[in-house]
């Protein structure tokens, strides 16, 4: 599967903006999941925050270390097609990495999923002249 790394705007000054940010992130990598491709969703993090004991508190850090480690693994790059995506200090880092590592970027669905195919079809012809 074409693994998908689907960026944007996470934080905000309050929490509605907080809440609607993950829902238009969870939302989209549903759309990229329901492509056929594995998505790595950053908006489900608050998942791990709900299982650490209370002594123990993550820094924000943490969670962008380990999303970063993900993107340097993923195929793409899908970013949320919102005005708190050009904003978000998290997305400029996350795209900055990608940039340097030659992972492509998408800011649509249907131009990812026109690559994905191409991709699919790529890996087919190579296999069959391997074969």
């Amino acid at each position: 599967m074409i693994k998908v790394y689907v960026a944007g705007a996470y934080s905000a000054d309050n929490v509605l903006d907080v809440l609607n940010n993950m829902r238009r992130g969870i939302k989209l990598a549903t759309e990229v999941f329901k492509e056929g491709l594995a998505p790595f969703c950053p908006w489900l993090d608050y998942h791990y925050v709900f299982n650490f004991e209370e002594e123990y508190r993550p820094s924000v850090d943490m969670f962008y270390n380990m999303s970063i480690e993900w993107l340097k693994v993923s195929d793409a790059v899908l970013v949320v097609d919102h005005p708190n995506s050009a904003k978000s200090f998290g997305t400029k880092k996350e795209l900055e990495c990608a940039k340097k590592l030659h992972i492509p970027i998408f800011y649509h669905l249907k131009d990812l999923k026109d690559w994905a195919t191409e991709q699919k079809e790529l890996s087919k012809l190579k296999e069959e002249i391997r074969n």
